[in-house]
């Protein structure tokens, strides 16, 4: 099993269908689930699954994961649109996690990206927090050049 970051590719397809909004005012909910090793997360990987993902048995972790909050709007530097998240926390947890996925809750759990931690993060009863990027054309979560 292997977690492997990437976009999702389907994500791409569904931003020319226009499956995904991430603009202001959007109704659309975007959520980051956690997984651990034994998942198997790729740009293949079309929605969210409960397949491999950190247990919520005593963890402090709900399945599913935590509702995202766009931070930065989509938007463009140069050449490069970006928008990014706010930093997401699972307080008082016990998570060992080996990645995430960034997924649309509210269209059919569509797959957005893959998140790949290098290998397993380990919080004990303590605070695990997803810190994203800079949002900017270089480093933001979500760029198309």
């Amino acid at each position: 099993m292997a977690i492997t970051q990437a976009m999702a590719t389907s994500f791409k397809v569904g931003l020319l269908d226009g499956d995904f909004n991430f603009g202001s005012g959007t109704t659309d909910v975007y959520k980051i689930a956690l997984y651990t090793s034994s998942a198997t997360l790729d740009a293949a990987t079309t929605a969210y699954t409960a397949t491999g993902e950190v247990s919520s048995s005593g963890t402090n972790y709900t399945a599913g994961g935590n509702t995202l909050t766009v931070s930065q709007v989509p938007t463009s530097t140069g050449t490069t649109a970006f928008l990014d998240f706010s930093d997401t926390t699972w307080s008082n947890a016990t998570i060992t996690a080996n990645g995430a996925l960034i997924y649309n809750s509210t269209q059919g759990d569509k797959a957005v990206a893959v998140l790949a931690f290098g290998g397993d993060k380990t919080s004990t009863a303590g605070d695990y927090t997803i810190i994203f990027p800079t949002a900017d054309s270089s480093n933001a979560i979500i760029r198309i050049a």
